[in-house]
């Protein structure tokens, strides 16, 4: 194994390594999957966006140089699928906490449809107690689990987007919804808010996330098939390029001198219409090698934002 990590990172160094699209399973922490790919690919990594154990899904994680630029991905939008079960809820508004309450009122599908307006666009959402959220440097939960009475503020989110996709409220007393929503949004308080809504009770019992900005499910590679990987090629090419998650933002070619000078801290002014002052993505015009990120000001400056060295 060791050696096939020495030939990992001697192969990756040219790369700068890149994205990897994890279809995290259920069970494990996010903490615990990004820990497993660090050691395959033997490269420090960081993730976007904590998934919840119980949940699965898209769990981008950024390799190597790709960390540098977390902070351009981790605002996109999320996309999750969930289940939800009225009539029952836990202390920790899933399936893996205990019981708190229990309620014989169970909504009709016209009443859930009919309020689930009242959860798009902006709003303010208390989170859940068991969640990571810092308390004065410790995360929620762990206070929580040590007897601790912990009071958590409403937070302003915003859901694009949330529709029923499936129900089976008369035997099941469940429902399954598709939502499009911001960073810091937790579902679990979303169905905690729905039922309170509808006068009933009820806990998230599965939940999946399809889409986190620019990565989707439907490219996800799954904890097996990245273990199953012998062949070191193979492995790299399921790295996805650094700059590939920051779609939205232009790019601008550049000479090599001029891309030195960014790399360097140098202001390098350009004559080239971007429009209002914004970030743009800097690529060298004779290759075609991407090398990070600028602001673009109005006065025709470029200011290094963050800036990849390659070898």
């Amino acid at each position: 194994m060791q050696s096939i990590i020495f030939l990992m990172k001697k192969s990756l160094q040219s790369s700068s390594c890149g994205w990897l699209c994890f279809d995290k399973p259920s069970g494990m922490s996010s903490s615990f999957a990004m820990t497993n790919v660090r050691k395959m690919f033997g490269e420090n990594a960081g993730y976007v966006g904590t998934l919840d154990p119980l949940a699965t899904g898209v769990l981008p994680i950024a390799i190597g140089k790709a960390r540098k630029f977390i902070q351009f991905v981790e605002e996109s939008q999320k996309r999750y699928v969930f289940t939800m079960v009225f009539g029952v809820t836990t202390n920790t508004l899933d399936s893996e906490g205990n019981i708190t309450g229990k309620t014989n009122c169970i909504p009709n599908i016209a009443k859930l449809q009919s309020i689930l307006g009242d959860f798009k666009g902006a709003i303010q959402q208390v989170p859940p107690v068991f969640s990571a959220i810092k308390i004065k440097g410790r995360r929620a939960c762990d206070r929580v689990r040590h007897g601790e009475n912990v009071e958590l503020l409403p937070r302003k989110v915003s859901i694009f987007d949330i529709h029923i996709t499936d129900e089976d409220l008369r035997e099941r007393c469940a429902v399954t919804l598709d939502i499009t929503c911001s960073k810091g949004t937790y579902v679990r308080s979303i169905a905690r808010d729905i039922a309170e809504k509808l006068g009933s009770l009820a806990y998230v019992k599965a939940l999946r996330r399809v889409r986190s900005g620019f990565f989707s499910a439907e490219d996800a590679i799954s904890l097996e098939k990245l273990v199953g990987i012998r062949d070191i090629r193979e492995l790299i090419d399921v790295l996805l390029p650094i700059e590939s998650p920051l779609d939205d933002i232009p790019a601008l070619y550049l000479r090599k001198e001029d891309v030195v000078r960014l790399q360097s801290g140098v202001l390098v002014a350009f004559e080239h219409g971007i429009g209002s002052s914004s970030n743009v993505k800097i690529f060298d015009d004779f290759l075609g090698d991407f090398y990070g990120v600028a602001f673009a000001s109005e006065d025709g400056f470029l200011k290094p934002v963050r800036m990849l060295v390659r070898s």
